[in-house]
């Protein structure tokens, strides 16, 4: 079984016991609605293809590793629209969840599926505990404060903010979790899996920051421009577009040379560049040679 039927299949599962009865059904209804479709589902890929180059010797202990990351991630998504944050319409090409089901559904859409994500990785735990409480402990410092996703988005709400910390918290915290995790799942030491997620995290920064600015709300299926019109630091102001380019093509540079010795090295650096060439806007700068030469 590929990874994304993987993922998909324990994403279900999770969900499932989720809306298990006696339940309340518009909430029920939210939680397969939010993971529904998925997305690239990136950050459980990423997690997979770490634990598969680390030997993946627990595969239903990496299974629910990934289940739980993307858990998170799909929470923090619901949350972000939500009116007091972003106010989007609209997410993965259809209406956000607070928009289909109301603020309160919303709220508790994103909490559940925090604290589903939690589950799954207490159900897992019976296979390997010392595995399972790592993966907990690393979810939760990726999650929480001062370091992780809520930390991300409480740097929009300060007047002075710290650029790095603001990047490497919203969007590198996740990545560094899927890296990490897929290693601890697999019984490998996490600490030196944290520069590649790392990378991989601000390189997708400078990519969404090109995606926002470059696209329209029809080719991402949600909001553009929300960079500007929240007064956010991006890398298109600060570098211009093909600086910003370049930036992210050098950071994944610097990703591969990260990637720890293990017996999936090679494939984790296919990996990487295959990532690079699925967030890099080469359809935007193709459009525009066109355009210059017509």
């Amino acid at each position: 079984m590929g990874f994304a039927d993987r993922i998909d299949a324990a994403i279900s599962s999770a969900i499932r016991q989720g809306q298990a009865a006696p339940s309340p059904g518009k909430l029920a209804s939210a939680l397969h609605y939010t993971v529904t479709p998925g997305g690239a589902r990136i950050r459980p890929t990423i997690l997979m293809s770490v634990a598969t180059a680390c030997g993946d010797d627990k595969p239903a202990l990496t299974d629910a590793a990934a289940t739980a990351l993307e858990l998170i991630h799909c929470a923090s998504l619901v949350h972000d629209d939500l009116p007091c944050f972003d106010d989007a319409d609209t997410r993965r090409g259809k209406p956000s969840v607070h928009r289909a089901f109301g603020e309160p559904i919303a709220v508790l859409t994103g909490d559940s599926l925090i604290i589903m994500a939690f589950d799954v990785l207490a159900q897992a735990a019976p296979s390997d505990p010392t595995r399972a409480v790592q993966l907990m402990s690393v979810l939760s410092k990726r999650t929480g404060m001062p370091n992780g996703i809520c930390a991300g988005q409480g740097w929009e709400s300060e007047t002075n903010i710290d650029l790095s910390a603001y990047h490497r918290a919203k969007t590198g915290a996740l990545f560094i979790a899927a890296t990490q995790m897929g290693a601890i799942a697999a019984g490998q030491d996490a600490e030196q899996w944290e520069e590649l997620g790392a990378c991989i995290g601000e390189a997708f920064q400078v990519a969404d920051d090109l995606r926002d600015a470059l696209y329209d709300e029809d080719t991402l299926g949600k909001p553009v421009g929300q960079d500007d019109l929240h007064g956010r630091p991006n890398a298109v102001t600060e570098l211009g577009i093909e600086g910003a380019i370049e930036r992210m093509r050098d950071i994944l540079s610097g990703a591969i040379s990260s990637i720890p010795r293990c017996p999936g090295e090679a494939m984790l650096a296919k990996m990487v560049t295959a990532q690079a060439e699925a967030l890099t806007p080469l359809k935007w700068r193709a459009d525009q040679a066109t355009a210059s030469r017509e």
